[in-house]
C-alpha cells in the first residue's frame, strides 16, 4: 500500500515554522495498516496541503506510480462536478422547434407597427379563435410573438429565441430543464398567456410568497397590458380575496397555499341556527385546468415525502410530555435506548424499558389508558433527531420548523402524531394542543389532478426517471442562450469535520484577497452560524442568509449583493433561490430598495391598535437599507428628486393610506418599464430611472472587475441527499455566460456519508487518522458516490412508498369530495336521500335477518324494534304486515324499500309545511357535516392500519396489498355510515322557532353543533345512527 503526498497549488496559512524538507512528491511506503508518516499540526503550521491515496489494490498501485501527481483541488477524482453534467446540450432541442421559433421571428416586424391599443387587441381576436374551437398548437405562433412584443413594451425584456422554445417545453406538457439566469419567469408567461384564452385558467406556482408576489408584479404586466387578469395569493388573504383572485385568467400562488385551499374547499361547513351553509359560491378554486410549477423539482421531489395535512386541535394532557422530556433527558445513548439515524427512528433496550417504568411509576409503558410509550419515544427523536437550528428554530415561544430545502422557515407547519410537542417540552416551552388530522393529500396525486402540468427548473435530468414513472412528465433540457464557462473544480475530501471547515475558512480568504465573490452554501443554520464565527475571527466581512428572523427579512438584500466585488454570502441550503446573483451587483434592484426606503415609511399604514399621539410619535417600521449594500453614496440631486416624487404620492394616496402589500405593488410598478398612465407612477419612475443610472454607472465598472477576477465562486460544504441540489448550488455560478467557478469540501464525518456510507468508508476513516489533510483516492470517491446514489434511492423509495400508499386513498378521496362536491352543487337533494333511504332499509334488514337465513329463522319482532327506533313514521309496522308483504328476502327488501322512501318524503312534507325550504338546507347540511366527519375518523383509522400492517411484513404478507384491502373495508362501511346518519338525522329533525332572544344563544348552538355535541336529535341534527342498524 502506498501513501501518496503533494504540494498544493492553494495559499495555506504559514507561521514562522519551517515546511518540512522536499515535500512535493515524497513517497512513504507503508505495511499493511496505513500509518500516518506526517506531523499533521506541522503541515499546517508550514502552510502545506496534503493529498493521499490510501487503500489501493496491487493493480492500482502499479497504476498509481507512473502518474503524474498534480494538485490536490485539480486532482480529486471530481465527485459532483462535471460528471453529472448532461450530455445533451439542448441542440436536439433547438432543431426540433426551429420551425416554430421562426414562424414567431416572422410576425416580429408586423406586430412592431401596431398600436398599444392595436395590440391589445389580438387578445380578444385569439380568444375568439379558441372558443371556436382553433387548436392552441395552431394559435401558438401568434399568441407567442404577442407575448414577445407585450414584453419588448411593457419590461424592456425582449425573449430569447430559447426562451420561446422553452415555453413550447411548457405546453406540451413537460419538464423545460434550463440553467440558471435564463429568464425562466419570463418563459412562463408565454405558455400561460397561450392556455389562458380558453378562459379556463392557469395557476403559475412557486415556491414561496415572495417569488409569487414578485413574479405577479414584474412578468404580470405583460397579461395584464394583453388584456387578461391576473391574480395573485398571499399566505393572510381572507376567502373572498383568493375567490376573486382564483377567478383571474392566470393566478400566482405558492404550492402549499393552493393545495391547502383545494383540502379547505373539500372541509367546510358551518351551521347556525339560521342554517347558514357552506355553498358552490363559497369555494376559493376554480376547477382545474392548466398548471406551471417553477422550480418544479423542490415542489415535485424535494417535497413529495411530505403530505400536505389540514389538522384540528385534540385534547391532551401536556404534563406528560414535560415528564417524558425529563426521562429521555437522563437517558443515554446505546444504554437506554439506540437510533437510527438513517430511518429517523428509536428503540428503547430492555434496562430503557425498565428504567422508564420505575421512573414514572407504571406497569406497562404501552397500557394504552396512559400510552406512555409515545411520549417516551418522541422525548428521545426530539432529543437525538431534532436539533435546534437545524431541524428547527424558537422564536418567541413558539418552535418553527426550517426546512431542510430551502433553509426557510416553514410558517403554520407542525410536525405530527404528537413529535412538535415532544420538542416544545424539549425547549420547555409552553406545548400547544395535539391535533387530529381533518383533511390531508399528497403533492403527487394533488398536482396529478391537473389535466394539464408542466414544470421548469435549472436541474431536473438527475430525477427524470421520477418524473416519468409518477408524473409522465418528460424532461426537455433547452439550449442555452450563451455557452456556460462556468469551471466545477475537483472536490476536497477531508477525514474530519474541524479539517473541512478549515480549509473552507482558507478558500473564502484566498477568492476575498483577489476580489472574487464567494457563496458558500451550509446545511443548517447552525453551521452557518459557526462558519460566520470564524469569517469573523479571520476579519472577513459577510452576509449570513439562513432561516433567522433577522436574516430572512433581509433575503433580497443579500442576495443582490452577492455578487459584487469581493462580497462573502452564507446561504443555509438554497435560501435565495429564485433571485438570480448578478455580477457587480443588481443596479436596479439597488435602486428600488433605495426609492423604497424614502416611499414605504411615508405611506403604508400603521399596524392596527397602535396608538399615535402629538408628544408620542408613531414607532417606525424600518424599511432601511444597510449603507454598504449602495455601490456609492446617492447624490443630492438625485436624494432630492426621489423625495419630491415621493412627497407627490403622499400628496395624492395620502399620508400612511395603503397596506403594506399595496404600497409593494405601487413601488413595483414605478420599478418597471411599461407604459404609464398615472401621474404618481410616472413621478416615481422617473426618480427611480435617475437612481439607476447613477448606480449602474458603478456597477457596470465593478462588474467587469469581478469577470477579471474570475466571478462568482461557490464552495459546498456537504453533499445533500441528491446530486441534484448540489447541482443546483453550483448553478447559482456562471449565469448567462459569466465566468465563475464551484468546489465542494466534504467531510467523512458528513452526516451523508456517517449514516449511509456503510463498511467502506468507517474504514478508511479508521485507516486514515490526519484531519487535516485532504484525501484522494479512486476507492474513496467511488465509496462517496455510491454512498450519495444510496441516498437518492432510499428517498426516492419513501416518495415512491409514500405514492403508493397514497394511491390507495386518493381513489377514496376523490369518491368522498365528489359526493360532497354533489351535495355542495345539488338544488335539490330528494333523489339522493331517497336512495340513502333505501341503502339504509336495506342495511338494517341485513344486519338482523341475513340474506341466506331461512324463513323460518327470521326474527321479525327484533327487525320491527330497530326499524322503528330508527323512524317513529314506521311504527304501525307489524309481524304480521311484514308476513303479508314479504314472503320472500327479496320481496320484504322492496317492501322496507318502499316503506323507507314514504317514511322520507312523508317527513319531507311535514318540515316543508312548518318551515318551507328548510329541509332543503338541513339536507344539506346533514350530507356535508357527516362526510367531513366521519371522513376525518377514516383518515385516523387508516393512520393506525398503516401503521400495524407495517408489521405483517414479517410474516411475509404484502403490506401495501394488506393495506388496500383493509383500507377498502374501511371506506366501504364509512360510506354506509354516512347514509345512515343522515338519513336517520332526517327522520328525527324537528325544526325550532326561533325567537329574538334565542339568537343570542345562537353562538353557543353554533359551537355545539360544530363540535358535534347536543341533547337531541334537533339540537344536533348529525346525531350517529352508529347503534341503531
Amino acid at each position: 500500500m502506498e501513501l501518496v503526498v503533494s504540494t498544493p497549488s492553494v495559499d495555506w496559512p504559514s507561521t514562522a515554522v519551517n515546511r518540512p524538507p522536499s515535500l512535493s512528491n515524497r513517497r512513504c511506503t507503508a505495511d499493511n495498516k496505513v500509518r500516518s508518516l506526517i506531523d499533521t499540526h506541522s503541515w499546517l503550521r508550514g502552510g502545506e496541503k496534503s493529498l493521499c491515496l490510501i487503500g489501493l489494490g496491487k493493480n492500482e498501485r502499479r497504476r498509481s506510480s507512473s502518474r503524474r501527481v498534480t494538485s490536490p483541488v485539480a486532482s480529486l477524482g471530481g465527485l459532483l462536478g462535471g460528471i453529472f453534467k448532461s450530455s445533451d446540450s439542448g441542440e436536439a432541442t433547438r432543431q426540433t422547434y426551429a420551425p416554430t421559433v421562426s414562424l414567431i421571428n416572422g410576425m416580429e416586424s408586423q406586430l412592431y407597427s401596431l398600436s398599444d391599443s392595436q395590440l391589445r387587441e389580438k387578445t380578444a381576436n385569439l380568444q375568439e379563435r379558441a372558443r371556436r374551437g382553433e387548436s392552441l398548437d395552431s394559435l401558438l405562433p401568434e399568441a407567442f410573438a404577442v407575448v414577445r412584443e407585450a414584453s419588448k413594451r411593457v419590461l424592456g425584456l425582449r425573449p430569447f429565441d430559447v426562451q420561446l422554445i422553452g415555453g413550447m417545453v411548457l405546453h406540451k406538457g413537460e419538464i423545460a430543464e434550463m440553467r440558471t439566469g435564463e429568464g425562466k419567469t419570463l418563459v412562463a408567461i408565454l405558455p400561460a398567456y397561450l392556455n389562458a384564452l380558453t378562459g379556463k385558467g392557469v395557476h403559475v406556482v412557486t415556491v414561496n410568497d415572495y417569488l409569487a408576489r414578485r413574479d405577479c408584479e414584474w412578468v404580470g404586466q405583460v397579461p395584464r397590458f394583453l388584456g387578461l387578469k391576473v391574480g395573485l395569493i398571499q399566505q393572510n388573504m381572507t376567502s373572498e380575496q383568493r375567490r376573486e383572485n382564483y377567478l383571474c385568467d392566470i393566478t400566482y400562488v405558492t404550492n402549499s397555499e393552493l393545495g391547502f385551499d383545494y383540502l379547505r374547499d373539500n372541509l367546510a361547513t358551518e351551521m347556525i341556527v339560521s342554517f347558514t351553509l357552506q355553498s358552490v359560491d363559497e369555494l376559493v378554486i376554480r376547477n382545474f385546468n392548466f398548471c406551471v410549477i417553477d422550480e418544479v423539482d423542490s415542489i415535485l421531489i424535494d417535497e413529495a415525502r411530505t403530505p400536505l395535512i389540514i389538522s384540528g386541535p385534540a385534547e391532551k394532557p401536556s404534563d406528560q410530555y414535560y415528564k417524558a422530556a425529563k426521562v429521555a433527558a437522563a437517558f443515554e445513548r446505546d444504554i437506554h435506548y439506540t437510533v437510527d439515524e438513517k430511518q429517523k427512528n428509536v428503540l428503547l433496550t430492555e434496562q430503557g424499558y425498565a428504567d422508564a417504568e420505575e421512573i414514572l411509576d407504571v406497569k406497562d409503558l404501552y397500557d394504552p389508558r396512559q400510552q406512555w410509550a409515545s411520549y417516551i419515544l418522541n422525548a428521545i427523536k426530539a432529543k437525538e433527531l431534532f436539533l435546534k437550528d437545524v431541524n428547527y428554530i424558537i422564536r418567541g415561544k413558539e418552535v418553527l420548523i426550517v426546512d431542510e430545502f430551502t433553509g426557510r422557515v416553514m410558517q403554520g407547519r407542525r410536525w405530527s402524531d404528537g413529535l412538535h410537542q415532544a420538542v416544545e417540552a424539549k425547549e420547555a416551552l409552553p406545548i400547544q394542543n395535539e391535533t387530529v388530522t381533518l383533511a390531508s393529500i399528497s403533492y403527487q396525486n394533488f398536482f396529478l389532478q391537473f389535466p394539464k402540468l408542466c414544470g421548469m427548473t435549472g436541474t431536473a435530468a438527475t430525477e427524470s426517471a421520477e418524473f416519468e414513472s409518477i408524473y409522465k412528465l418528460k424532461v426537455t433540457m433547452v439550449p442555452t442562450n450563451k455557452p456556460m464557462i462556468r469551471k466545477d473544480d475537483s472536490d476536497v475530501v477531508f477525514r474530519a469535520t474541524s479539517g473541512k471547515w478549515r480549509a473552507v475558512v482558507v478558500e473564502i480568504s484566498r477568492m476575498h484577497k483577489i476580489g472574487r465573490p464567494v457563496l458558500v452554501g451550509t446545511t443548517s443554520v447552525e453551521q452557518s452560524d459557526a462558519l460566520s464565527e470564524q469569517l469573523r475571527e479571520a476579519g472577513i466581512p459577510h452576509e449570513v442568509l439562513n432561516a433567522k428572523p433577522e436574516n430572512v427579512e433581509r433575503e433580497a438584500e443579500i442576495v443582490t449583493q452577492s455578487g459584487r466585488l469581493g462580497a462573502v454570502t452564507i446561504a443555509t441550503n438554497m435560501a435565495g433561490r429564485g433571485t438570480d446573483i448578478i455580477l457587480g451587483g443588481n443596479g436596479e434592484f439597488m435602486a428600488r430598495l433605495k426609492l423604497r426606503e424614502i416611499l414605504m415609511p411615508r405611506v403604508v399604514r400603521l399596524a392596527e391598535g397602535v396608538f399615535v399621539s402629538v408628544k408620542k410619535p408613531p414607532p417606525k417600521r424600518s424599511w432601511k437599507v444597510n449603507e454598504s449594500l449602495f455601490p456609492c453614496t446617492l447624490s443630492k440631486e438625485k436624494t432630492k428628486l426621489a423625495e419630491e416624487a415621493v412627497e407627490v404620492a403622499v400628496k395624492m394616496w395620502g399620508p400612511r393610506s395603503l397596506t403594506e402589500l399595496e404600497a409593494e405593488e405601487r413601488l413595483s410598478y414605478s420599478c418597471e418599464k411599461g407604459p404609464v398612465q398615472d401621474e404618481v407612477i410616472a413621478k416615481l419612475r422617473s426618480a427611480f430611472l435617475e437612481i439607476v443610472g447613477e448606480y449602474k454607472v458603478y456597477t457596470e465598472e465593478e462588474k467587469k472587475e469581478v469577470i477579471s477576477a474570475g466571478g462568482l465562486h461557490v464552495i459546498g460544504t456537504e453533499r445533500h441527499e441528491s446530486r441534484r441540489i448540489d447541482n443546483q448550488l453550483r448553478g447559482r455560478s456562471g449565469r448567462q455566460g459569466d465566468p465563475g467557478s464551484s468546489r465542494f469540501f466534504l467531510s467523512l464525518e458528513d452526516n451523508i456519508f456517517r449514516i449511509f456510507g456503510g463498511d467502506r468508508i468507517q474504514g478508511m476513516m479508521r485507516a486514515f487518522r490526519v484531519e487535516d489533510l485532504p484525501i484522494e483516492s479512486k476507492m474513496l470517491t467511488k465509496a462517496l458516490d455510491e454512498a450519495q446514489r444510496k441516498v437518492e434511492n432510499y428517498f426516492f423509495d419513501i416518495r415512491k412508498q409514500l405514492f403508493e400508499y397514497d394511491e390507495v386513498l386518493n381513489s377514496q378521496r376523490d369518491r368522498i369530495y365528489t359526493e360532497r362536491r354533489r351535495a355542495l352543487e345539488a338544488d335539490d337533494l330528494q333523489a339522493l336521500l331517497t336512495e340513502y333511504a333505501e341503502l339504509t332499509m336495506n342495511d338494517i334488514l341485513q344486519a338482523n335477518i341475513g340474506s341466506d337465513a331461512p324463513r323460518e329463522s327470521w326474527d321479525l319482532e327484533k327487525l320491527i324494534s330497530k326499524l322503528q327506533q330508527y323512524c317513529y313514521l314506521l311504527n304501525d309496522l307489524t309481524p304480521d304486515l311484514l308476513t303479508t308483504n314479504g314472503s320472500t328476502y327479496e320481496e320484504l327488501q322492496q317492501y322496507l324499500q318502499l316503506r323507507g322512501r314514504e317514511a322520507y318524503l312523508q317527513k319531507r312534507d311535514i318540515v316543508e309545511k312548518e318551515a318551507p325550504g328548510l329541509m332543503k338546507e338541513a339536507e344539506k347540511f346533514l350530507i356535508l357535516n357527516n362526510i367531513d366527519r366521519l371522513w376525518k375518523e377514516h383518515l385516523q383509522a387508516l393512520k393506525f392500519v398503516q401503521q400495524a400492517v407495517g408489521l405483517r411484513g414479517y410474516a411475509q404478507r404484502d403490506p401495501l396489498i394488506e393495506y388496500k384491502l383493509e383500507g377498502y373495508n374501511l371506506f366501504i362501511e364509512m360510506m354506509a355510515q354516512i347514509r345512515r346518519n343522515v338519513i336517520y338525522a332526517v327522520y328525527q329533525f324537528k325544526p325550532v322557532m326561533v325567537t329574538p332572544q334565542d339568537q343570542k344563544k345562537g353562538d353557543k348552538v353554533d359551537k355545539m353543533n360544530k363540535n358535534g355535541r347536543g341533547s337531541n336529535a334537533a339540537a344536533n341534527p348529525s346525531a350517529s345512527a352508529v347503534n341503531t342498524v
